[in-house]
């Protein structure tokens, strides 16, 4: 969008109240405080991106965003709880308890050439905190469906964009030209994928062309900004999706590389057929409101990749199954970081949960027993049940392992064969020595 189109532009398709089913009541309380402070103190006030375009579909958001007129300081004065945060994007916090309203100041047209605004030279925003009106801040925005604004004075919706028809159409499409806004930010690829998951939507053709030949850009994306938009992919209830999407446009190798190698190996359906089952198998979990966590999400990625180098590591090296699997962990788990870095709290019981898959298969003695006990069993014995569902490992063991656990001690004693050990009745002269004490 250049200067031209800019003046040009006739302004918004202004919905009024009747035409539009967002109601004050199926917004958050604290979002509408923000929304009316920022109005009554003579700022422009309006809410803005998933939260309008989630209304809109009848669906109940989680995150309320507003954007305004006001800049982050003038922000913060208004808000006793309030928090300025962000380099690349400078905004406000305003903190509710655990609810947090992010206030975003409308920003300028990319035209400008500004010391506030950085790019690098393949066209990638580094920062942007050069601020403008309205009519240009919908410009910095990257689909159409999350580029309607509801202003708080009259209710209304405005629409510069054919964001109104392409929600009622059900249709993903960029603002202004795909490429550009590709280079721009590369994890708009990523988002695509996440917003025709997540709302069932089509990509427009001319959204979804330029994405193959543009994915080696998201290898320049900060690898822990990688790891936040695979958590908001493959956690958020529509992984199934997600993964079609990556896989269709071979996304997936700049998120899980040694797993996507392995989707067009021989291995590739089989592969295929686990990622898909664990993902749905979270997916089930979300929508029951149960915890998930990423350490399994890990797990079900890295498995076949990390089940394939202890496999290379025992036929090079004379060490045992679980020393190869151990190293492979740390292998394929230290090279993964540099694609999509997670905390070592969870990669550390992830590496625990694939090691016990080998000892799984030992069902006697002792040591058998106490994996009953161990800390990380629930989310090993999860995936066990997974790898069995896939016929990577037999039903009869997945069947033992969940029986067992049911059986009161004494029963779990024999089914592991372990022995009570009774208390051995000293001899005379160990009576002899306690006496002397």
């Amino acid at each position: 969008m250049n200067d031209t189109d800019l003046q040009s532009h006739p302004g918004p398709t202004i919905i009024a109240r009747p035409d539009h089913n967002i109601s004050r009541a199926d917004i958050s309380d604290n979002a509408i405080k923000v929304l009316y402070r920022l109005h009554k103190a003579g700022y422009q006030a309006f809410l803005v991106g998933g939260g309008v375009r989630d209304l809109l579909l009848g669906l109940h958001p989680k995150d309320f965003d507003v954007a305004t007129d006001a800049h982050p300081e003038q922000v913060r004065t208004l808000f006793r709880n309030c928090r300025l945060i962000g380099r690349r994007f400078r905004l406000a916090h305003v903190h509710f308890g655990r609810e947090v309203i992010e206030v975003v100041t409308f920003r300028a047209a990319a035209v400008e050439e500004h010391q506030q605004r950085e790019q690098a030279d393949s066209g990638r925003i580094l920062r942007d905190n050069v601020y403008g009106a309205i009519e240009e801040d919908i410009w910095r925005r990257d689909f159409t469906i999350n580029a309607l604004y509801y202003n708080i004075a009259d209710f209304t919706v405005w629409d510069y964009t054919s964001g109104m028809a392409d929600v009622a159409a059900r249709t993903l499409r960029l603002i202004g030209d795909p490429e550009t806004r590709y280079r721009e930010d590369p994890v708009r690829m990523l988002r695509a994928a996440r917003f025709a998951a997540k709302l069932d939507f089509k990509i427009a053709p001319e959204a979804a062309a330029p994405i193959g030949r543009l994915g080696p850009l998201l290898r320049d994306v900060p690898s822990a900004r990688l790891f936040d938009e695979t958590l908001k992919l493959f956690q958020s209830g529509h992984g199934v999706k997600s993964l079609e999407f990556l896989v269709e446009h071979d996304l997936l190798q700049y998120l899980f590389p040694q797993t996507a190698k392995l989707l067009k190996g021989d291995e590739g359906e089989q592969t295929l057929k686990l990622l898909r089952e664990g993902l749905a198998s979270t997916d089930r979990r979300i929508g029951e409101n149960q915890p998930v966590t990423p350490m399994f999400l890990y797990a079900v990625f890295l498995w076949h990749p990390i089940f394939e180098r202890a496999e290379s590591i025992l036929k090079e090296y004379d060490v045992s199954q679980i020393e190869a699997l151990l190293d492979a962990c740390d292998e394929i788990s230290s090279e993964q970081q540099s694609h999509t870095s997670y905390p070592r709290r969870y990669s550390v019981p992830m590496k625990d949960m694939l090691v016990m898959q080998k000892r799984f298969e030992n069902r006697r003695g002792a040591r058998a027993m106490r994996l009953l006990s161990h800390k990380r069993f629930r989310a090993a014995y999860d995936f066990l049940l997974l790898r069995a569902s896939c016929g990577e490992a037999g039903q009869d063991l997945a069947d033992f392992w969940t029986e067992v656990q049911s059986l009161p001690e004494g029963e779990q004693r024999k089914a592991f064969s372990v022995r009570r050990r009774g208390r051995r009745r000293p001899n005379q002269s160990q009576q002899d020595a306690g006496a002397g004490r």
